[in-house]
Order: structure tokens, then C-alpha cells, then sequence
């Protein structure tokens, strides 16, 4: 494949719902969560994607959506191209507003650990009671709630240690971590990775080669104004002591100057280290071991971007979407060189920009599927790329 000419690109509707300047002129700055779930069509047709993982058992791809309905979990049918409904909301709770990045798939890809995000505020918080852990079976289609890591807090992504049969959370609102055992269905608190100064975290969590799960914290600096242009940190948890380390840097800033880049993406590409995303899309590598942090470049500099997902291909080479606010690209990189390259602009043939992408997932054939969200003027679509 050459990465400046992919081949069809398609978006698939869930829900097909422009909502035109309705936001900008009413809800913008004006509504809180009562005007959204008291309205019936913003409830039910305002949606984004933020999780897509593809099943090598059916060749299906399983959707996490944000949705205030609480209707966050769908299957895209490949051969019939159609969504398909998994009946989530019999097991689930009004307050399970999406599954943000919560879709770990078991190794043999029987099995799918998901976990529940909020879309609702501090005042609801002793009504909420607190993102679940559910377990998916992919042959049954069945869906099992197995228990609630912290009473009342929800869960904006996961990661599952499947050799030892734990899964961890990153927590808001407020920022925690989290280690839940599915075998004893037990959840333990691990510690606040955040005060609420500014989200500490990225869109993601990661295990290293070692078992130790990363995500990004920030700093408090209670004593003055602002927590200051350093705030945001990198944090690791080593199932081995027992210990959450706060690393005392983060991510480098693309321009140089003095401070950390706000997390967004982590990644594992079985190299032997990670990377990750942050300031405007730039990509870094972390070296697992001592944690340092090397700036590897910003494929898009001159317009707002981000790169919240990259997934491994069979080819050797990690795909993802980057830009946003409608101007997203293709991009594909090199983990044995720390190399990218910038592909199409995501439009697909009636004109229809991709807003901007939340997660992708990779088909052993070489099909790319990019989960849209947060688009302010419509529902979000599910597009399908061909490399």
C-alpha cells in the first residue's frame, strides 16, 4: 500500500441525525446533562463512537458508544453491513453514558472486558452508582455486569492483565486508578492521579511488557494560581510491589520550550518500549525501563490535531487518524524506525468529512474502521477505510 492513496473510504450510520446550528446557537455553554436527557432526540441521536475493536471470532466490529440513552454498545455485521444490538441496556444502569476507551478483547478472542464512562455531573454523583466492570461473550452474544471497582466513580478507559486476570481503571470524575480481579469480582483503589486542577489523564491506558500499567497524572501546586506549564506527568503501577510511581516529567513540548504536553494516547507495539500522543498529535517513545521520553515529531503542525489510537498491522506498520475539527488523515507509522507518513484526507464519497477519530481497529484484511466523535452539528459515524 502506498499510505497517499488509500482505497475506498465509507461511513456507516448508526444514527443519521444532522443537528444543524442547534448547538452553537442553544446548547453550547448552556445546557447542563437535565436539558440533554430531558430532550428525547438529543438523548437518543446524538452519539459518538469512542471504542471499536474488530473480533477475529465473527470478523465483526464491536462499538462503544457515547450516547445519553445509555444505549453504548453495538456490533457493526461486516458481511450484512449493519449495526446489530447487544440488549446492553438490560443489564445496564441509566447513568452508563459510553464506553470511552474500555474494550480490552481476550487473547484467544472469546471474551470482551468493557467498562462504563459518565456523562453527567458532580450533583449526581450519590445518585450514580459508579462505572461497572461487564464481561461480553462473543459466541453467546451475552453481556455480564461483574461489579463496580469504586462506588459512585466511573471509568474512562481500561486495561486488562489478562496473565494475572486483572483489569485496571482510570477513573473520573474523580481521577483514580483502579485494579478490579474478575475472578474475585473485587475492586481496589489504588490512588488519585489527579486533584482537578486540570484532567490529568490521556484517552488511554496501557500495560508495558512487564505487566505495569501507565497513565498520565498532574500536578496540584495548591500554594499558587495555576498548577503551572509542567503539571502534566506520567505515572506507572507495577502489579510486582505494589507501587503507583509519579514520575516527576511528562511528555516534551513540540516547540522546545519548558513543560510537559498533555497526554493523549498510549501505546504498546511489542518493541520493547511505548509511545505516545500528545501536543497537537506529536508522537513520542518512552523507554519502559527508565521512563524516558524521546519527541519523535507532529505530523500535522499548521492546523488543531490529535492522535488518540494506533493500532498495530500485520504489515509491520501502525495505522491511525489524525487532525480534527473535519480535517483528519490517514497516518501510518514505523515502529523499527520511528518514522510516519501522512495519508488521504478521511472523506468518504457523498463529501463527508470525518469531525474527528476517538479509536481505530485493524481487520487481518487490511480494513481500517475509525470510531468519530464529540462532532457538535451531527451524530457520529463509523467509517471504513481500505488500506
Amino acid at each position: 500500500m502506498s499510505v497517499s492513496t488509500i482505497g475506498a473510504i465509507r461511513s456507516h450510520k448508526l444514527k443519521d441525525r444532522d443537528f444543524g446550528d442547534e448547538w452553537d446557537t442553544s446548547v453550547e455553554d448552556r445546557w447542563n446533562y437535565d436539558e440533554f436527557i430531558a430532550d428525547a432526540s438529543w438523548r437518543r441521536d446524538w452519539i459518538s463512537f469512542d471504542g471499536v475493536v474488530h473480533s477475529p471470532i465473527n470478523d465483526n466490529i464491536y462499538c462503544g458508544i457515547t450516547s445519553f440513552d445509555a444505549d453504548i454498545f453495538k456490533v457493526f455485521d461486516r458481511e450484512a453491513c449493519q449495526f446489530v444490538d447487544t440488549d446492553f441496556t438490560s443489564v445496564a444502569d441509566p447513568y452508563d453514558a459510553k464506553f470511552h476507551r474500555s474494550m480490552e478483547l481476550t487473547r484467544d478472542g472469546t471474551t470482551l472486558y468493557t467498562a462504563t464512562a459518565l456523562l453527567h455531573d458532580v450533583d449526581r454523583y450519590w445518585d450514580a452508582p459508579g462505572g461497572g466492570i461487564f464481561r461480553h461473550d462473543i459466541a453467546s452474544g451475552e453481556t455480564e455486569k461483574l461489579g463496580i471497582p469504586i462506588p459512585h466513580v466511573y471509568i474512562q478507559g481500561i486495561a486488562f492483565d489478562e496473565d494475572r486476570g486483572l483489569v485496571y481503571g482510570m477513573h473520573f470524575t474523580p481521577e483514580r486508578l483502579s485494579v478490579f480481579d474478575v475472578a474475585t469480582r473485587e475492586g481496589r483503589d489504588l490512588g488519585a492521579i489527579g486533584s482537578g486542577y486540570a484532567m490529568g489523564q490521556g484517552e488511554n491506558i496501557i500495560l508495558d511488557d512487564n505487566g505495569c500499567a501507565w497513565v498520565g497524572w498532574s500536578q496540584t501546586r495548591a500554594w499558587q494560581n495555576a498548577p503551572g506549564v509542567d503539571s502534566f506527568r506520567l505515572a506507572r503501577y507495577n502489579p510486582g510491589d505494589d507501587h503507583l510511581e509519579f514520575f516527576k516529567h511528562g511528555l516534551p513540548r513540540a516547540d522546545g520550550t519548558y513543560g510537559f504536553a498533555k497526554l493523549e494516547g498510549l501505546f504498546n507495539f511489542g518493541t520493547g518500549c511505548l509511545y505516545a500522543s500528545g501536543d497537537n498529535g506529536s508522537i513520542y517513545r518512552i523507554e519502559s525501563d527508565s521512563a524516558n521520553v524521546t519527541y519523535l515529531g507532529t505530523p500535522i503542525s499548521d492546523q488543531p490535531s490529535r492522535l488518540t489510537s494506533l493500532v498495530l498491522h500485520s504489515d509491520g506498520f501502525a495505522y491511525g487518524i489524525t487532525g480534527r475539527e473535519g480535517a483528519c488523515r490517514l497516518l501510518r507509522f514505523d515502529p523499527s524506525a520511528d518514522t510516519y507518513e501522512l495519508g488521504d484526507p478521511i472523506v468518504d464519497d457523498e463529501g463527508v468529512a470525518m469531525w474527528q477519530c476517538h479509536d481505530v481497529a485493524i481487520t487481518p484484511d487490511g480494513v481500517m474502521y475509525g470510531g468519530e466523535n464529540d462532532n457538535p452539528q451531527r451524530s457520529g459515524y463509523l467509517w471504513e477505510i481500505e488500506l
